[in-house]
């Protein structure tokens, strides 16, 4: 029955792609992929392996798994297609445990307080044809970003996979410009944090060896480019499966922050400037001041990406007496000429603005 891929059931449950399942190898644990797996409202409590029959083609394996209250199926491999993946309700109450028969036709849930056990036929047809309906190559990953292929979202993300290849090149360069369809490795953090997604130092690493070494065992060499395609995988497979919600940050001022006069949530600068630069993966003051000064457009536009170098002296000296609150130069740095602000203003010569190339405004 088309009405109920994979499983016959007795319940019904909805489709709510989660958390990212994480592949390991056999030796060493390392992450391999990261891809999104099903949850349907919690995690993954038990998964296995159906087994392959004679008659089952040996390339298509299937996994089944619980949560706490719903049984389903996965098409293997997984790689995000939501497709992929069916569950429905077993044990409202919560189910314990999951085992299937010799042949992987069948299907055994045993309850917790219900004190039942429930068998399930499999119906892998109804999966395929599931997977079928949802369409082949990329539509199932166009169809999660934010109004699919025709969107404005996928758009923006095009304009900025390109750009990536004009910064690669060089902005202020006279040669011909080569346009791919890839972009290097390297230019893949960019592009994610400019789509909203700003993974930490780890996530970066475990992205781009996911990419590097993805065809290594079939070819032995590392991959150094990534296509727009394969991009978007990678993007809809990593970025944060919620987002950002606000009682993230809230608790995050609980936590580190106290209550001021009006009794609302704050956070004191210098100490949130001192966390930034001692805790996590912290910055170091350089970065830090690059990053504000940045944010706030004080920096030339592009930042170091587009310019190419970055001078540290003046982006110290505005971050010590702008985000400081600071009298005199920092220590050991005092103010480059370029950055230092004219005070004749009676006379008429003002450079009221801080400046990176010592111009007047």
């Amino acid at each position: 029955m088309l009405g109920d891929p994979g499983i016959t059931r007795s319940g019904t449950g909805e489709l709510n792609l989660d958390v990212p399942t994480l592949s390991l190898n056999g030796s060493g644990f390392t992450f391999l992929k990261t891809v999104l797996g099903p949850t349907y409202g919690s995690p993954l409590e038990k998964i296995l392996v159906l087994p392959a029959t004679e008659e089952d083609d040996l390339q298509s394996r299937y996994l089944a798994y619980i949560t706490k209250d719903k049984v389903g199926l996965q098409i293997l491999p997984v790689d995000g297609n939501p497709h992929k993946s069916s569950a429905f309700i077993c044990h409202p109450a919560g189910v314990s445990n999951l085992a299937c028969s010799y042949d992987g036709r069948h299907l055994f849930t045993a309850g917790g307080e219900d004190l039942t056990v429930m068998k399930w036929d499999v119906n892998l047809d109804a999966l395929e044809a599931a997977v079928f309906l949802g369409g082949e190559d990329l539509t199932p990953f166009y169809n999660l970003l934010e109004g699919g292929r025709t969107g404005e979202f996928f758009r923006e993300l095009e304009d900025y996979f390109y750009y990536a290849q004009l910064c690669h090149q060089g902005i202020d360069t006279m040669e011909p410009r080569k346009v791919s369809t890839h972009i290097p490795l390297e230019q893949v953090p960019f592009v994610m944090q400019a789509m909203g997604f700003y993974p930490s130092e780890e996530q970066i690493e475990d992205m781009l060896n996911e990419v590097k070494f993805s065809e290594y065992l079939d070819t032995g060499k590392q991959v150094t480019h990534i296509n727009l395609g394969d991009f978007i995988k990678l993007y809809v497979n990593h970025r944060p499966a919620f987002g950002l919600a606000a009682r993230e940050i809230q608790n995050a001022f609980r936590v580190l922050g106290y209550k001021n006069e009006s009794h609302e949530l704050a956070l004191d600068r210098e100490e949130l400037l001192l966390l930034l630069q001692h805790r996590g993966e912290h910055f170091t003051e350089e970065e830090l001041a690059e990053h504000l000064t940045t944010l706030l457009g004080l920096n030339p536009e592009g930042g170091r990406l587009e310019v190419g170098a970055y001078d540290p002296t003046g982006t110290r000296w505005l971050y010590w007496s702008r985000f400081l609150g600071a009298c005199g130069p920092p220590p050991r740095s005092p103010p480059p000429p370029h950055c230092i602000v004219s005070q004749k203003r009676a006379s008429g010569q003002v450079t009221s603005r801080w400046g990176g190339n010592g111009e007047g405004r």
